[in-house]
Parts: structure tokens; sequence; C-alpha cells
């Protein structure tokens, strides 16, 4: 493994020009105005752990679409939480309810939202997609429905999760003006997002953050999906305008300037799946206060562990206090 992207002084100093759309801000609120909110339900799960209660969640995402999750509450937290609503990396469903306990283990009330047509665990119930692609796809999630921003799937997983970091907001065992959005990947790419479209969200912590940068991603990742950009336009060498227009209002470091709530970012120096350029694409366009740490000797697992306690005490800092 060695570098094959930008240099960390190269990294510092990229800033794109990245457009955005003309009619970016009535895309988006046409979007989330067109379906109110929907009620969530929470279905209590027996875990056969002890400290944490365990939820299985639906939510009402895009045009009112059943989307699943898991909530975790520490079992004898008495005063609203801090809220920790995860979105899940490229290919990634909830799992099973008792994967993911390190922010209820921490304190916090936990949020993690299953992402739509990517599940894997049928045990745990998978969220479903159901949209046709007229114009055709290659294998992934990633050119589903590109040639158009009202059919691209993306349009959907972003509306999702803003859908969850709202339903967070209103559950009465959280303190709706702490709640923070997160995530490694594509999670964290969607963390972005939603902080851009949702200003009342807390905080926002992305790791090595997907969906920046597109054009850039496309031209210097070594594997992933940002390949299939490319196996797309291989077969169509016609769509290629249309294609990174589509992108264009999707692009997490697009909508980053729309940002304002404080950030904690994670970059990994020698990642080929999310190649760090975008990432500080993404971070350097960012509106809000914020940190970042690198890894320089890390690929696309990032900081790991390591960061999760840095998230930590990022948190009780950002925060004012900490949990209960």
């Amino acid at each position: 493994m060695a570098l094959t992207d930008l240099t960390l002084a190269e990294c510092r100093a990229y800033r794109p020009e990245l457009a955005a759309p003309s009619d970016l801000d009535d895309f988006w609120a046409r979007t989330l105005s067109a379906d109110e909110p929907g009620r969530a339900a929470y279905e209590p799960v027996d875990t056969g752990l002890t400290q944490i209660r365990t939820f299985s969640v639906t939510i009402a995402g895009y045009a009112r679409e059943p989307v699943h999750g898991w909530l975790h509450l520490p079992t004898h937290a008495a005063a609203p939480l801090p809220c920790v609503v995860e979105y899940l990396g490229y290919g990634r469903g909830r799992g099973l309810p008792h994967e993911k306990l390190f922010w209820a283990a921490a304190g916090f009330a936990h949020l993690i939202m299953d992402t739509r047509g990517q599940g894997w665990s049928a045990s745990s119930g998978v969220t479903a997609d159901p949209h046709p692609y007229p114009a055709g796809t290659v294998p992934g999630f990633l050119t589903r429905g590109i040639t158009d921003p009202d059919s691209f799937y993306y349009r959907r997983l972003i509306t999702d999760a803003v859908r969850f970091a709202q339903a967070a907001q209103e559950h009465p065992a959280v303190d709706g003006d702490r709640v923070v959005v997160t995530g490694i990947s594509q999670g964290g790419g969607l963390a972005l997002a939603v902080a851009a479209l949702l200003p009342s969200v807390a905080a926002v912590m992305p790791d090595v953050p997907f969906l920046c940068d597109f054009r850039r991603g496309a031209q210097v990742a070594g594997r992933g999906p940002y390949g299939e950009i490319v196996e797309y336009l291989k077969l169509h060498r016609d769509r290629t305008s249309q294609v990174f227009h589509t992108l264009s209002y999707f692009d997490a470091a697009v909508l980053a300037p729309r940002a304002t709530a404080p950030a904690l970012f994670s970059i990994a120096m020698m990642d080929q799946t999310c190649p760090p350029s975008t990432c500080f694409a993404g971070y350097h366009r960012y509106g809000g206060d914020k940190e970042l740490r690198v890894y320089e000797f890390n690929d696309h697992e990032g900081g790991g562990g390591g960061h999760q306690l840095e998230q930590l005490a990022w948190l009780h800092k950002t925060l004012g206090a900490k949990t209960p």
C-alpha cells in the first residue's frame, strides 16, 4: 500500500471549484417538502443484554416508504439523552441488534439507519428500494437513475437520512437540541449532506467520507464505488455531462458550504476507496467550525477504534457536558 493520490501538503492546499446547480436549494426544498415526516414506530427487541434497551425502528423515508433501523438506549438513563444518528457504509445494512453498542455504552441514545436496497441480513429486516431505473445501470448503487436528479438513488437515500435525524429530534428519550449525525464512508457523505439540509443538528462527524468531489473520485480512486461511474461512462460515452450534472445535486462537497454545525472529520491518506483529496474537498468547503484528524498510513479503515475515542472526547467538549 502506498500513496495513490496527492500528498498531505497538496491535499491541504486542494480547494476545487465545484459548481452548484442553479436550482440546488429549490431541488432539495422540493424534495424534502414533498412528504411530511411520518410517525416513527419503535418495537422493543429482546437482545438478552441488560444494560442497553434496543428497539426495532421503522421510519417513513422518501415518499413515506418504510426504512428500518435500530435504536439503542442505556437502560438506566433518566434525563433526555444526546443522540448519535449513524449512517452506514456502502453495501451495509443495519445488521444484528447487538453489533453496534459503543455509543449507548457511552451514555448516548444511538439511532442506526438501514440503507435502502443495501441491507445484507434478512433476519434483521431489509429496507427495500422499489424503484425502476429505465436508463440502465452497472452493478452497484451509484448509477441507479443517474441520468436524472429526480430519479437518482441518492435522492431517496439522503431523504431517508434527513428523516432519521428528524425522528431522533422528536423522540421523547432524546434531547432534540443535541442530535449528532455521523458515519463512515457512504455514511460520512450522508452525514455531511444531512448537516447541510437540516441545520438544526448539533454536530456532524464524517469519517473518510464518500460522495465528495465525484469527478475526481472517478478519476483517481483505485477501487470501490467511484469506479461505477467510470464503468457506466465506458458504456454511455455520450452521457458524461448529464451524469456529472446529476451528481452535482448530491455531492456532499457541493452541499458542505450550507452546513453550520461543528464538525469533526477524519481522512486517511492511503485511502484508495475515497481518495483523500476528495475528502479534503468536503472538509475545506465545509461551512461551520471544523476539526480534522488525519491518519497518514491508513487505507479506507481510517482511524478505527482509536478515532472513535477521539469522537467521544470531541462530543463531550462540543455538547458542553458529559452524558448522564
